[in-house]
């Protein structure tokens, strides 16, 4: 195997190691105004109304909040929904909460169990759940531990008072990103944070050894640019969940954060604020055109930056670095909100683009052909609502929908509020393309033809509405309800959630389906999809306590509304 061999001692410690990142303490600063509303305000059990925390009432799901005091380590970290502390301390326990509306389904304790069975264990502790357990084929990488397919199931632990499953999961990854990492001779970046990692069980030695992938093993060898991101979101929702913020303040993680933000915060020749990655760098792991600068990991990048500016300490050594995140994140919400953005007014302003504009004063900043609008956008594109499209660079536009991107960007207040119920009503007007028969679709549409051909080099798994072309993935019900219910509108994630509950269990928690409703199990999907079981749980846990969002959203930031003024040359 090519992975990277890391052989941790007893104490945790790195052994036999040619060379790998010292973890050395990172300093605090004062964020002065710009996270002044982040800070921690006198405990109130009372909800205060905002974008992010609507009454129950108002949210219409039929459950009452559950009031437990917080514990006495509280700090800015639990920011907004931080008056009502929300997992119950259940250690130890192996079901869920009882609530009778949520426990009626019989598919809850059968997802319990499943998720309870992808358990990893290093050196006798859970550090972990593998992607799948479907043995019936060769396993390729699905007996290990991604970092992205772990965040639903760090997220249902975390929802279930099991927050030590999570805290060895990212000490054990942090480990790991200290390791030099080597592909081909080429020395990658100190922050990459690995794809995947496996437990290895040396039975002569009697010793456990782990196997992290960076991207050597990957199918087309590419790093993966979202596990940073996703490991600084998790970090910050265990400090939210638990109110612990012990381990944020490790020196090992802040010095962890710092090392995946100076990749992204690095200068270079990019006129955007936007992160350039390559094709395979995130959830859409395989070529599907998604090159140059693709919305999930815009989103993601945003909202990474934003835990970051919370997590971070407050000294004068770190001031720098935090006064760097706060530029690229006004920059980035700038940019994002005004050229990824797409309704039936900005579609009839490309569509009447002139070509070949040149200096400030030009409106086609990006010298977009409208020749090259896509049919099928025109009749998509409902009467009210809109959302981000898939990528934007010189000369082209991916005016494709990519799900993940569009529910980050809601959580994270990368949308405004106008553009994020803009998203669900898209999402309402076009229930048959982009939920069908089972939720949801990754993408839309699919690419086919020619253009497939071109763009995923004949890739046989990437047919037409089928895996990441279209395909229909049960994973994505998580984010969706959390989009639903900060936007107040938890009636939509109830019906979709409803439609998966009608096959997922018989199905056997199938990676994804295919076909334009997402009728027919994936041609390659594998069952027992461990990310398929916890999304369907954290969308159910979500629902019966509202208060669990505050773990993945984050309420807009009204400081930086002054600075996004458009220039007098873009119009709407």
């Amino acid at each position: 195997m090519s992975g990277l061999t890391v052989d941790l001692s007893r104490n945790g410690n790195v052994r036999n190691v040619d060379s790998h990142c010292t973890l050395s303490g990172v300093d605090e600063l004062d964020f002065s105004k710009l996270l002044e509303r982040e800070r921690p305000r006198p405990l109130n059990m009372d909800r205060q109304r905002s974008f992010d925390e609507r009454s129950i009432n108002e949210l219409s799901i039929g459950v009452s909040p559950r009031h437990t005091t917080r514990p006495e380590n509280t700090s800015r970290f639990t920011d907004h929904l931080d008056s009502v502390y929300s997992p119950g301390k259940r250690s130890g326990l192996n079901t869920p909460r009882s609530s009778s509306d949520f426990e009626t389904h019989p598919i809850v304790a059968e997802a319990w169990e499943a998720l309870r069975r992808s358990l990893v264990y290093f050196r006798g502790q859970p550090v972990g759940t593998i992607a799948a357990l479907d043995n019936s084929e060769e396993k390729f990488n699905y007996d290990q531990v991604f970092v992205r397919d772990f965040i639903p199931s760090a997220l249902a632990f975390l929802m279930n008072g099991e927050p030590e499953i999570v805290k060895n999961f990212i000490l054990k990854t942090l480990r790991l990103q200290s390791w030099e990492k080597k592909i081909d001779r080429f020395q990658l970046g100190e922050g990459v944070m690995p794809a995947s990692f496996k437990v290895l069980h040396d039975p002569v030695r009697n010793n456990e050894t782990l196997i992290a992938d960076f991207g050597e093993s990957a199918i087309g060898r590419v790093a993966p640019v979202d596990s940073g991101f996703w490991w600084i979101i998790l970090l910050r929702a265990y400090t939210k969940s638990t109110g612990d913020i012990s381990l944020a303040e490790m020196p090992e993680c802040q010095k962890g954060m710092r090392l995946i933000l100076s990749l992204c915060l690095s200068e270079g020749f990019d006129t955007f604020p936007t992160l350039l990655c390559a094709d395979g760098c995130c959830m859409i792991d395989r070529r599907m055109g998604v090159y140059g600068y693709p919305m999930e990991i815009q989103a993601l990048f945003f909202m990474a930056l934003r835990c970051a500016m919370l997590l971070l300490k407050q000294d004068e050594e770190g001031k720098e670095f935090v006064e760097r995140i706060a530029k690229r994140l006004h920059a980035l919400s700038f940019h994002m909100r005004s050229y990824f953005w797409i309704d039936l007014k900005q579609l009839n302003d490309i569509y009447r683009y002139k070509t070949e504009e040149y200096s400030h004063t030009a409106v086609n900043k990006f010298n977009v052909i409208p020749d090259s609008l896509p049919e099928w956008i025109f009749d998509f594109m409902p009467t009210h609502g809109g959302y981000f499209i898939g990528n934007v660079s010189p000369a082209r536009m991916d005016f494709r929908w990519f799900c993940l991107g569009n529910c980050v960007a809601i959580l994270s207040s990368l949308a405004t509020p106008e553009q994020s119920m803009a998203i669900m009503d898209l999402i309402e007007s076009r229930w048959e393309e982009l939920v069908g028969e089972m939720p949801l679709k990754v993408c839309y549409p699919a690419i086919e033809s020619h253009e497939w051909r071109i763009i995923t080099g004949c890739d046989p798994k990437n047919t037409r509405w089928s895996y990441h072309n279209g395909g229909s993935w049960p994973v994505l019900l998580w984010l969706l309800t959390a989009a639903c219910i900060k936007t107040g509108r938890p009636q939509i994630a109830r019906r979709a959630i409803e439609l998966a509950e009608n096959r997922l269990l018989k199905d056997n928690w199938p990676e994804y389906y295919d076909g334009k409703l997402g009728r027919y199990i994936g041609k390659q999907a594998r069952k027992f999809q461990t990310w398929s079981v916890a999304g369907y749980l954290v969308a159910k846990m979500m629902l019966e306590d509202p208060s669990h969002l505050g773990m993945v959203s984050l309420e807009e930031d009204k400081q930086m509304k002054p600075l996004l003024k458009r220039s007098n040359s873009w119009t709407f």
